[in-house]
């Protein structure tokens, strides 16, 4: 595949300094179904015999058209999904920390350094700060499922789709862990809804949800590397109100739909992204350099996020110490206003 990765940088250099690179994969399909339910079991008393003889007419015969009562069903009702630690709702329970990436590209995130089942106890660890205000700390693997392509490919989309195999990798990685799966969408030239909708099988489990990074949604004519790409309120609500429609079928946990945004025009009329119940958006805020130059992006961004939109906040590796010497730290980052209910480390 042609590698994005020096164009990608010198297109965020013009917005905030800096970049990361990217990769190929396969195409996606199936998940485990939910497991199923006991069969009802009944009973039905027996009518019983007449009484002995001298008795003046009492008689333990059922009268005609009486109904034969029935036991109690000892039939346990279905549990009902929940997360990965428990419960059936994100907030304020919970503050998501995750490693962003691939395995086998460390250009695309901390995910894509070493073994996979390594990171994600590497990931563990460093998530405890997080959890310093109270809040408990549930892990997130944010994996990229569909990745933007230098090429156009078959269907002239300028992206690639993650194998049925590789996601389920993954999602065995994440539930030995206990922790959310969030699939990633760079798109190209593909819609974003029609990129969630092919990964639906896997997001009717309870511990998956969607990651959009607007930056890589192109327009009919424009190439992924060449341009900054964008996307609109309009269109994240489309997915959101798909992900509602899936969490109400399956009777799922709330589900998350995180959209990263590096600079305020990435997304325009973000007010037209709605709240759909079983669904929880996060703005991640992917501001790279020093910490002043990072949180100084994170007010400028969050201006115009949408009443019911959860905060995010994202953390560089190589480009932060790149241009900022150092990432910042747990409790740097909780100083944030406001706080972060995801923190993020590609």
């Amino acid at each position: 595949m042609p590698a994005l990765g020096t164009t990608r940088t010198r297109l965020r250099a013009g917005l905030v300094g800096a970049a990361v690179l990217l990769a190929a994969a396969g195409c996606s399909s199936a998940s485990p179904d939910p497991s199923a339910v006991g069969p009802t079991t009944t009973s039905t008393t027996p009518a019983a015999s007449s009484g002995s003889s001298g008795s003046s007419g009492s008689s333990a015969r059922p009268t005609p058209g009486s109904a034969t009562p029935e036991a109690p069903s000892t039939t346990k009702p279905k549990a009902r999904p929940e997360l990965p630690r428990g419960g059936r709702t994100l907030f304020p329970r919970y503050r998501l920390v995750g490693y962003a990436g691939r395995t086998g590209s460390s250009t695309l995130g901390r995910l894509g350094t070493g073994g996979l089942d390594s990171r994600v106890g590497e990931l563990e660890r460093r998530a405890k700060p997080y959890a310093a205000d109270g809040r408990r700390v549930l892990p997130v693997l944010e994996v990229i499922a569909t990745t933007v392509q230098a090429s156009p490919g078959k269907d002239g989309r300028y992206r690639a789709r993650m194998s049925d195999d590789e996601v389920e990798r993954y999602l065995k990685v994440a539930r030995k862990h206990d922790a959310l799966l969030l699939l990633a969408i760079q798109p190209g030239r593909a819609d974003f809804l029609d990129e969630v909708r092919a990964y639906d099988r896997w997001l009717a489990q309870p511990d998956v949800g969607v990651a959009l990074d607007p930056e890589w949604a192109m327009g009919k004519h424009q190439v992924p590397g060449r341009v900054f790409g964008h996307t609109t309120g309009a269109e994240l609500d489309a997915v959101a109100k798909h992900l509602s429609t899936v969490t109400r079928k399956h009777d799922l946990p709330e589900k998350v739909m995180v959209f990263h945004e590096l600079a305020a025009h990435i997304v325009t009329k973000e007010d037209r992204l709605r709240r759909h119940a079983g669904v929880v958006a996060i703005k991640s805020v992917d501001g790279i350099g020093s910490r002043a130059a990072k949180e100084n992006t994170y007010r400028v961004v969050n201006q115009d996020t949408p009443r019911g939109v959860r905060p995010g906040f994202k953390l560089f590796y190589d480009e932060d110490r790149t241009t900022g010497k150092k990432v910042m730290t747990p409790a740097q980052v909780l100083e944030l206003h406001p706080r972060p209910d995801y923190v993020m480390y590609e």
